[in-house]
């Protein structure tokens, strides 16, 4: 028997059973088998709709994602998926190290799922059974970081000529003891104890090879 035309092939329900489907054990275990893998979750790109952390000095916290890829029924009708509630989203983090940049509500980025039930591991946050029977289900991701995002206004940018940190409000530096090697160049003006680099003056001035007092 010939194979279906594809004009033929195009009337088929997407989903069903093709008139091939039937002819023999290995079509019909095809199909059964193609029916299965259609229910895997493995990767999907999908927007945040919100984070339970915005930047603060906390553990790693969770966000809800809505899928991107619409779903589409056997007449090729397309439904928009319901937000995913309570995914871990990735933070690089080592030990008490971390890079703290949390997910803002807009942000586009893969979320990917595990082949079985991480709901215990979640809430131990430890080597766990897994809480169902559950695999590959939407039910199980995370969050691992932004796709198809816009160009940012803040940020660390490298390239071949160097590294730029930039913020259009405000960089701060806090540790104990913070030492800078090599020249400090630029028009900035530079507060050190509230004594400006740039626009100090000097006490105990007298015309002559006098000495100046320290800068007001």
């Amino acid at each position: 028997m010939a194979s279906p035309s594809p004009a033929d092939s195009q009337q088929i329900p997407i989903g069903q059973r093709k008139p091939t489907s039937q002819w023999g054990d290995y079509n019909n275990l095809a199909f059964v088998i193609g029916q299965l893998l259609s229910k895997m979750q493995t990767a999907m790109p999908v927007q945040i709709m919100a984070c339970t952390n915005a930047g603060d000095i906390s553990p790693v916290g969770y966000v809800d994602v809505l899928p991107l890829v619409m779903q589409i029924d056997t007449d090729g009708i397309p439904t928009p998926h319901t937000t995913i509630y309570n995914l871990p989203y990735m933070r690089l983090h080592g030990g008490s190290n971390a890079v703290i940049l949390d997910p803002s509500p807009g942000d586009i980025g893969i979320a990917v799922f595990a082949s079985r039930d991480i709901g215990q591991v979640k809430v131990n946050k430890g080597a766990s059974v897994p809480g169902s029977r559950r695999q590959f289900s939407y039910s199980d991701g995370m969050y691992i970081g932004g796709i198809l995002n816009g160009t940012p206004t803040q940020y660390v940018q490298f390239t071949a000529s160097g590294i730029t940190v930039h913020s259009p409000a405000q960089i701060t530096l806090d540790a104990p003891t913070i030492t800078c090697t090599g020249n400090v160049i630029g028009q900035a003006d530079i507060v050190a104890s509230g004594i400006s680099l740039k626009s100090h003056r000097h006490s105990g001035v007298d015309r002559g090879d006098d000495t100046s007092g320290g800068p007001v």
